[in-house]
């Protein structure tokens, strides 16, 4: 299964760099993660999403879940056989517009605070990596 993370705006700070690219490393033998900075989500998605994509938008309104409900969740979308790739959506400081909310086959919320969007990429990868730890029974802290 290929994910997508698209982010609204850029990851700026060298230690969230640094983050995501050791959890981008270790999810290699997983599943392939591309990270990509827009300045509009509603332009890629008219332009870059294919119809058998599992869209997923992290909105505080959207539905919680634990670690080990998340893995059950990404472990759906992939034994489904409709989608090939899964793609997280991430807001600016202005969140997702309508348009864009609308187009989610699933809200998700990782929590009920507000996060830097530099911040939620880097929750959101080691959840990702997390999350491929429980479907595979291997041992991660907790």
């Amino acid at each position: 299964m290929n994910i997508k993370i698209i982010l609204e705006g850029k990851i700026k700070e060298p230690y969230f760099k640094l983050g995501v690219e050791e959890f981008k490393k270790r999810l290699t033998g997983y599943t392939s993660l591309k990270i990509v900075e827009t300045s509009s989500i509603a332009d890629f998605l008219k332009n870059s999403v294919k119809l058998n994509s599992y869209i997923i938008t992290l909105e505080i309104e959207g539905e919680t879940l634990s670690s080990p409900e998340f893995a059950q969740k990404i472990k759906e979308i992939e034994t489904d056989g409709a989608y090939n790739e899964i793609i997280f959506l991430i807001g600016g400081s202005g969140g997702l517009v309508r348009e864009v909310r609308d187009k989610s086959n699933f809200k998700f919320s990782m929590s009920k605070l507000t996060f830097l969007h530099q911040e939620a990429v880097m929750i959101l990868i080691e959840q990702i990596y997390r999350a491929y730890k429980i479907l595979n029974n291997e041992k991660y802290h907790k």
